[in-house]
């Protein structure tokens, strides 16, 4: 497996077209990648997503997108791992994979001292309320730091996960994050945690190559 570090904050649509051509001309032997980097500020509307969860966009860009999922955000200060992973090579099923890219979140939170934990039929991972410093939000409450959106094309993934590490969460404000009304966001500077985006990268991708059991190789571009 290679671990890419893609520099600056691509254009979604860019990174996008990439991941397709990579799915679709990868052979039996192609590695799988791990793609790491921040997006420009982007709304995306998944393969499902109704646009009635889009309530204010304002300036920012909506794209629609092939993966699963409703509708997110992306900006700076949230670290994207795209996952362009062999399930068949892997040996796994999609609802398996999805476990182990969670784990491997749970795991790069555990490691800052958070406890990151699923939602019933809400994918992704949140932290209780009683992690976010300066709030509102009940105890128990779950707040969601990690979102998750795949897209499977002849069995093999591509798209990933975004983890909320320091970035200005009010764009959350103009969309029903993830199809749900109401639901609390936040991110890791939000917990007490001022880790950079770089090193919050070299843990995640350390916890995926755990989860995936390969070589990681890294690469800055």
């Amino acid at each position: 497996m290679q671990v890419r570090w893609l520099s600056g904050q691509p254009d979604y649509e860019v990174i996008w077209q990439a991941m397709q051509d990579y799915t679709n001309t990868r052979q039996v032997d192609s590695p799988d990648e791990i793609w790491l980097l921040q997006h420009a500020p982007v709304y995306t509307l998944g393969q499902a997503g109704k646009p009635e969860h889009i309530l204010n966009p304002n300036a920012i860009p909506i794209v629609k997108s092939d993966r699963g999922g409703q509708v997110t955000y992306h900006g700076p200060g949230q670290l994207i791992a795209y996952c362009l992973i062999d399930l068949r090579r892997q040996g796994l099923y999609v609802r398996q994979y999805v476990t182990k890219i969670e784990d491997a979140i749970i795991q790069t939170l555990a490691h800052y001292g958070l406890e990151g934990v699923r939602k019933d039929n809400a994918p992704g991972v949140y932290v209780p309320g009683s992690a976010v410093l300066n709030t509102h939000y009940a105890a128990n409450e779950l707040v969601k730091i990690a979102a998750l959106g795949v897209k499977i094309r002849n069995g093999r993934s591509y798209h990933g996960l975004s983890l909320n590490v320091d970035m200005d969460l009010s764009p959350f404000g103009g969309i029903n994050p993830c199809g749900y009304a109401g639901m609390g966001t936040t991110d890791m500077r939000s917990c007490g945690q001022t880790a950079s985006l770089e090193q919050v990268g070299q843990v995640l991708s350390l916890q995926l190559k755990n989860q995936f059991s390969v070589t990681t190789e890294s690469a800055y571009e």
